[in-house]
């Protein structure tokens, strides 16, 4: 795409590495910016380069938090022995938008995909062994995506955890195979945690 500004080019190039956001995509934003007045395109920086300093990673769920226990895990309504396990924060948005849960959540940061070259080591599991061992978790819930590798995942876990005191289930397959948890609708979503299952009912 041949610009007429390097500063205009430079600025689209940017935008354009953002997942999604194609050239012209990027072009239109950067547009619409120019247009705006001083204002609000530094209130639009300040905000990204504020994030980006200060947000911070839960240190009991590794969720996006502005302190180093997130809202959810400090919140004194939510019940402390069950956990949802999920792969990425944007599956948290997608389950408390539900309204269906109301536990803690253990964000792995991912899934097992050899292909990828993202094994256990990569992940937060050894975090979640921890929790369970150290924090009277009666229930974990395994939310993962149902693909090959959200299925290995959770079997892994599994393998990890059996020997603990607390029940594994699994969200019922309400989500379709292969489907990301963050696009589900809300009322198959939620129908899923309500219905969960054991996890060993999934092994036979």
């Amino acid at each position: 795409m041949e610009l007429t500004s390097k500063l205009l080019t430079e600025a689209v190039q940017q935008f354009s590495g953002l997942p999604g956001i194609g050239k012209k995509t990027a072009l239109r934003l950067v547009l619409h910016l120019l247009k705006q007045d001083e204002t609000k395109v530094n209130a639009f920086a300040n905000a990204l380069t504020t994030l980006k300093n200060e947000v911070v990673y839960c240190k009991q769920c590794y969720n996006i938090s502005d302190t180093e226990i997130c809202e959810i895990c400090s919140s004194a309504s939510r019940s402390r022995n069950l956990v949802c396990v999920v792969a990425d924060i944007r599956d948290i948005i997608a389950i408390e938008n539900t309204g269906q849960y109301n536990g803690l959540y253990h964000v792995l940061g991912g899934i097992i995909s050899p292909i990828d070259g993202i094994g256990p080591a990569d992940l937060t599991i050894d975090n979640l062994e921890r929790r369970v061992m150290n924090d009277n978790i009666k229930e974990v819930i395994l939310a993962l995506k149902g693909s090959i590798e959200g299925d290995t995942t959770a079997f892994y876990i599994y393998k990890k955890l059996k020997d603990y005191s607390c029940s594994i289930s699994i969200i019922a397959r309400g989500i379709s195979i292969g489907d990301e948890i963050e696009y589900a609708d809300e009322i198959s979503l939620g129908r899923s945690i309500l219905q969960r299952t054991p996890f060993e009912n999934s092994l036979k």
